[in-house]
């Protein structure tokens, strides 16, 4: 997006992000692109057209291309791939499935899917390896995490140090996450005109 908008500032073409060559002008384009991609196996690519299909209601098309993406290391796909088998979209419904997914995922980094790891651990009884899953997640600046630690600061599940610690641990994430690029890439999405002339996706 940066990008994007040093191109608005100095009337530039918009490039693509990945390639840098002009931006395709129509959606077929575009899809042609992320086909290249997808072949050249770019997990990205190949999570993104999945996330397209899933959108259409092909759920079948995008399971194959989260399989893929998820081979490829992505961990987002994994996140999806669990979602995919708990919900039963396009595969039989399958917890064991499904944990192996969000597993994989967390392992990737994954915030929310280490906080959904938490979540279930703690529905299962298991409440020292919820509160790791928590802090991990908390570490990765997972908002949901951190209030759930709060919430067992507060029925005595967690330790003052840990919560402390914890908190400390997602304040430098959020701050790490900023940035002036960031900001103006977000007043850049709020700005109706210039986003309907210069659309993100």
């Amino acid at each position: 997006l940066a990008n994007r908008l040093r191109e608005l500032e100095g009337m530039q073409e918009p490039k693509c992000p990945f390639c840098r060559h002009p931006a395709p002008k129509t959606d077929e384009e575009a899809d042609l692109n992320r086909e290249r991609r997808v072949e050249a196996n770019d997990p990205v690519a190949t999570r993104e057209k999945g996330a397209v299909c899933y959108e259409n209601g092909d759920y079948g098309s995008a399971f194959q291309c989260w399989t893929k993406a998820s081979k490829l290391g992505d961990a987002e796909a994994h996140y999806r791939m669990a979602k995919l088998y708990r919900d039963g979209e396009g595969v039989e419904k399958d917890s064991k499935k499904e944990w192996r997914h969000l597993e994989e995922a967390a392992i990737g980094g994954h915030p929310a899917a280490r906080h959904n790891l938490g979540v279930r651990e703690g529905g299962k009884g298991r409440i020292e390896r919820a509160k790791k899953h928590f802090i991990i997640a908390a570490n990765l600046g997972n908002d949901e995490s951190i209030e759930a630690l709060k919430g067992g600061y507060v029925k005595g599940f967690v330790r003052k140090e840990e919560l402390g610690a914890a908190i400390r641990a997602y304040q430098a994430a959020k701050d790490e996450a900023k940035s002036p690029q960031r900001d103006e890439a977000e007043e850049f999405q709020r700005n109706p005109i210039l986003n309907s002339i210069f659309p993100l996706n």
